[in-house]
């Protein structure tokens, strides 16, 4: 288990305990867990960690008499090793909070402990549509993005200009199979077909036996449902392949900024995919990045990282409102009372089955020649507005709505 003790960020060094009794123990403990070291390393990894911190900072915990430590941990993917460490850290560490957590099937099992031990849990990096559906929790709440949205917003949008028959080549794990079910379904529903569909190991090396079977398909479109790494070399191995130069077109249905860095714009031009932030949207995205890069190798922030600030100033926000971290469904109940409000995705709500709701953006990689300098990868073909970013309430089948 590597929980990185040294990413511990303490604030606010107040005089005798007093002050924050109304906190557990005192301290109100911020446990930021995803993949530190591999296939999702750039997307979230200690890049996550230091929005947390960013977070932190810019509430003004010390100020505010509020005592705050962040302790990060690398769950290297899998979900045995997620629920140990979140066990740890909530009984031994008494961790308060759990955020972040891509990879579905970790989610998935870290949802079901944080419930049981009536903790909250805040999800950036995990992208399963199913963590406000059939898993719905009191204490989770998912912030940043799902695989209805993206299925929605990028799915949509290649079936209406044409891309009618679809191959799925998906990561064989519970985020690869909610992305293709979305977005399959978006696909029929707006009079698309899909041809076929294969499966790879998570994470994968080499793509070429499943970017044939995607050749032979003769699919207009290779639906990518991976991510990071994955997607990545799914990516560069197709243009080895010579798919696009053979009349087919590969979709990104989840693609981080980083992802076109490590490509570079000549292999990933034209490329669209939804996200639901960019560094370039405005003068306080542009802000916070140029405050991030230089806390993680330089890179601009990704949407799971700027995902993990949002839900961590609004945590906060709660906290401070309740003078108390300790039950968990009463922090989150106040979290939905309480309408979202922050520099990187604006004004929002959080609704009854944990779904934060805000803006989408449908994004296209931009041609070498379209671009001005460092990072600046991307243009906005559309706004998705927040009443129609996201699966309707009803049609999650989430326990905790009713009728």
């Amino acid at each position: 288990m590597k929980l990185l003790r040294n990413l511990t960020v303490a604030v606010a060094a107040l005089a005798g305990n007093a002050a924050y009794a109304q906190y557990t123990d005192g301290v109100i403990r911020i446990g930021v867990m995803n993949d530190m070291s591999g296939v999702y390393a750039d997307v979230s990894g200690p890049g996550a960690v230091a929005a947390a911190r960013m977070a932190v900072e810019d509430f003004g915990a010390a100020a505010k008499g509020m005592k705050v430590e962040i302790v990060g941990a690398d769950h290297q993917n899998k979900p045995d090793v997620g629920s140990n460490i979140v066990r740890t850290w909530i009984d031994v560490d008494k961790v308060d909070v759990i955020v972040d957590v891509p990879t579905s099937s970790v989610a998935l099992a870290v949802n079901n402990i944080v419930r049981d031990k009536n903790k909250v849990f805040l999800v950036s990096g995990a992208a399963t549509s199913d963590l406000t559906g059939p898993a719905c929790s009191p204490n989770t709440i998912h912030w940043t993005y799902d695989t209805w949205a993206l299925a929605n917003g990028t799915g949509k949008a290649i079936v209406d200009t044409g891309g009618k028959t679809w191959f799925f080549l998906t990561a064989d794990y519970a985020f690869g199979h909610a992305l293709e079910r979305d977005t399959a379904a978006v696909v029929e529903k707006n009079g698309g077909k899909v041809v076929g569909r294969v499966r790879h190991p998570f994470p994968g090396t080499d793509f070429s036996s499943f970017l044939l079977q995607a050749q032979a398909s003769k699919a207009q479109i290779v639906g990518l449902a991976n991510a990071g790494g994955d997607t990545i070399n799914s990516i560069k191995q197709a243009s080895e392949f010579g798919l696009v130069r053979g009349g087919q077109n590969l979709a990104g249905l989840l693609v981080f900024i980083t992802d076109i860095h490590a490509l570079g714009l000549n292999v990933a031009q034209g490329l669209i995919f939804t996200e639901s932030f960019y560094w370039d949207l405005n003068d306080a995205t542009r802000a916070f990045a140029k405050r991030f890069a230089p806390q993680f190798k330089g890179n601009m922030p990704t949407m799971v990282q700027a995902g993990v600030y949002s839900a961590v100033l609004h945590y906060l926000k709660a906290v401070e409102a309740l003078k108390s971290d300790g039950d968990g469904k009463a922090v989150v109940a106040k979290m939905k009372e309480m309408p979202t409000d922050d520099p990187l995705f604006g004004k929002g709500t959080i609704r009854a089955d944990g779904r934060k709701i805000h803006d989408m953006y449908l994004l296209e990689v931009k041609k070498p020649s379209e671009s001005k300098g460092p990072w600046d990868y991307m243009k906005v073909r559309a706004k998705i507005p927040s009443d129609q970013a996201f699966r309707p309430l009803r049609e999650g089948n989430c326990p905790l709505v009713s009728g």
